[in-house]
């Protein structure tokens, strides 16, 4: 199914996955889906972040494995590296394998590459080929804090707000607080963009994700640090996990309540706390619990 028909139908719960490189993390993986897909979700996604045939084959094997097995899927794209006709060919690889969801992303350039085997230097291109190759339900990415290459955040809603035109619905990067979420959407409106954009959820389950989050562009708020080393002084590691459990819960409870189209989960490949998250507000149908209501 289409995502933005599933989310025109009411409330989305989703997984991002990424494909395994080795034996192992394919064992680990393969449980995982498992697991999640015990919940029903709406739609996962498959991430997709280096341009060469083996990161390429991974994506399109795991998104067409999860497609068939009945589940919709959602297959990550990314510009850097890629020419125009080899995106072509991927596109109309996954429409014949019957993947009709796309997230058109720019991705990151690795140190030992430059964009100069790219016939795409935005995002909003590879979204007007998609649209060129057939039916698909596009997304693209949101930056509730602006995108580390955005030179302001005002630019980085206009060009967002350009990308949303095109696109169908963006998936934002993780964040802490909801009201990052809420002022995303109301500075979207001020700009008439009204398509959906659904939470990215990423709890920080132990001290040194503190570090780690804030390499990856998403700064942990002082609160919440607060938050996470009183349970380390009183716990240690099991209590810092709890507290970052219950934070995030918290916070999809305040997004839920301000109207949020869905939420989805980072899932890092491991099933533990998105399943948690996931059981603390959903009951086995999909609706909100009583106890996640306010």
């Amino acid at each position: 199914m289409l995502i933005h028909e599933l989310l025109a139908q009411g409330l989305t719960r989703s997984f991002e996955y990424s494909p395994p490189k080795t034996p192992e993390e394919t064992t680990s993986l393969t449980a995982t889906i498992a697991e999640l897909t015990r919940l029903n979700p709406s739609f996962v996604s498959v991430t997709h972040h280096r341009a060469t045939p083996d990161a390429q084959r991974r994506t399109y094997e795991l998104v067409s494995s999860i497609q068939h097995e009945g589940t919709t899927a959602m297959a990550h794209l990314i510009c850097v590296g890629h020419t125009r006709t080899q995106m072509s060919d991927m596109l109309t690889a996954y429409a014949a394998a019957g993947v009709r969801n796309v997230m058109a992303l720019g991705g990151d350039v690795p140190s030992d590459a430059t964009l100069a085997t790219s016939d795409f230097s935005h995002a909003i291109e590879l979204v007007a080929l998609a649209r060129e190759i057939g039916t698909f339900s596009i997304g693209v990415g949101a930056h509730p804090a602006g995108h580390p290459q955005s030179p302001d955040l005002a630019s980085d809603r206009h060009y967002l707000a350009q990308k949303l035109a095109a696109a169908d619905f963006a998936v934002t990067q993780f964040f802490f607080e909801a009201s990052a979420w809420r002022t995303l959407v109301d500075e979207l409106g001020a700009l008439s963009v009204t398509k959906p954009v659904l939470p990215g959820i990423m709890p920080v389950t132990t001290m040194t994700g503190i570090g780690r989050m804030a390499q990856m562009g998403a700064a942990v708020p002082a609160d919440l640090v607060a938050r996470l080393e009183a349970a380390n002084l009183r716990g240690g590691a099991s209590a810092v996990r709890a507290e970052g459990i219950r934070a995030a819960i918290d916070m999809c409870v305040e997004l839920l309540d301000d109207g949020a189209p869905g939420l989805h989960f980072y899932t890092l490949n491991r099933s533990s706390s998105a399943r948690e998250i996931h059981q603390a507000l959903f009951d086995d149908d999909g609706y909100r619990r009583p106890q996640a209501l306010r």
